[in-house]
């Protein structure tokens, strides 16, 4: 557990970052809901209170033993996601909920932990100078089942998330020409396969209509036009707390949770949008710092896997906002509603202050 040696030597930085982001969020969810019933940002803060004690559990707890069971985890996360696909109830289209009693959650988010896991045993075994196509399958393939399992529920948009662990820990492990090469085919591949088989026609739709949403302004396009008006007319200053007309008159959907950039731009304007990106890199640089901060390889792999997944779907939601990339129900990581995420997230900044409080050797 945490001593004072420990306590010594935490990551109050990144902790503080984490909780000040969630606030943030808080905010712009009591902004986004101030309309609507359902008590959006108790139960947020509910999630909270259970996610901060999660946090300090997995910082408490050397890393090497959350390595050591993640093939446990791995296989348990894998069997309820499978489990969903017969039994789960199906939620907005998707078979993606998991419902015990008054709690529901998506038992896919904290899938993502689990492989991060894994794969982090996997590689951290691995010793030659660059990880060749064998071992580039191997660490696809431990992604890949999970992820085709949620694809197939389908919610393609988490499935995505799943992408930047094996990705960033095969280019941490360094890549042949070969492997480089293959991974390219695969993917290709891999795009006229899911065209072809896996996607819906709603979802080609949406791929379809980025180029240009107008062509289906009340269809395909509508998400991505209002979340354009919405970020557009809140220019510098923005319309002010609880002001923002696009999320008030119901024209923004999923504000409280995909939407939540669209929310801050339109009531925060351009400088609330700064503010906000500033506090989230000065996370995520921290989080990417502790890579150089590890003291074994095991715990390298850990941080950029955790800092990569965080700030592939800051990015991807910030795009899809902007219309640059798909409408593909990508929350932001701390700052979205949701309780799955909050506290997959909560895990993962925990897993790297975890890894950068054990930096030495007699901590």
């Amino acid at each position: 557990m945490i001593d004072r040696l420990h306590l010594r030597e935490l990551d109050w930085v990144s902790t503080g970052l984490m909780l000040l982001n969630t606030a943030v969020g808080v905010v712009l969810i009591a902004s986004a809901t101030h309309f609507l019933g359902g008590g959006f940002v108790w139960k947020q803060l509910l999630w909270m209170a259970v996610a901060v004690p999660v946090f300090f559990l997995v910082v408490a707890v050397d890393y090497k033993f959350w390595v050591e069971i993640s093939p446990y985890l791995y296989g348990l996360s894998f069997l309820v996601l499978v489990a969903l696909l017969v039994f789960g109830r199906e939620t907005s289209g998707a078979r993606s909920w998991l419902h015990l009693a008054f709690i529901g959650g998506q038992p896919s988010e904290l899938a993502k932990i689990a492989i991060l896991l894994i794969l982090a045993r996997l590689f951290s075994e691995y010793r030659a100078s660059f990880a060749n196509v064998s071992f580039g399958l191997s660490a696809v393939f431990l992604a890949g089942l999970p992820m085709i399992a949620v694809a197939l529920q389908p919610d393609i948009g988490t499935a995505a998330c799943f992408l930047p662990l094996p990705a960033g820990a095969l280019l941490l492990a360094g890549l042949d020409r070969r492997t480089i090469a293959f991974i390219l085919i695969a993917a290709l591949a891999g795009g006229f396969l899911g065209w072809n088989v896996f996607l819906k026609d709603y979802q080609k739709k949406r791929l379809e209509t980025l180029f240009n949403p107008s062509q289906d302004p009340l269809g395909a396009g509508y998400h991505v036009l209002q979340s354009k008006i919405a970020v557009g007319s809140g220019g510098i200053d923005g319309k002010g707390f609880q002001k923002g007309t696009q999320s008030r008159l119901r024209f923004l959907p999923a504000r409280h949770t995909d939407f939540i950039f669209a929310v801050l731009g339109e009531e925060f304007g351009f400088a609330g949008v700064l503010a906000v990106f500033a506090l989230y890199f000065l996370l995520l640089a921290r989080m990417f710092r502790s890579v150089g901060k590890s003291r074994d390889r095991t715990g390298a792999y850990i941080t950029f896997m955790a800092s990569s997944l965080l700030s592939f779907q800051f990015f991807v939601n910030v795009l899809m906002i902007v219309g640059l990339l798909p409408i593909t129900g990508v929350p932001i990581p701390l700052l979205s509603y949701g309780g799955s995420s909050l506290l997959t997230s909560y895990v993962a900044v925990g897993l790297v202050v975890n890894v950068r409080m054990r930096r030495f050797a007699y901590v």
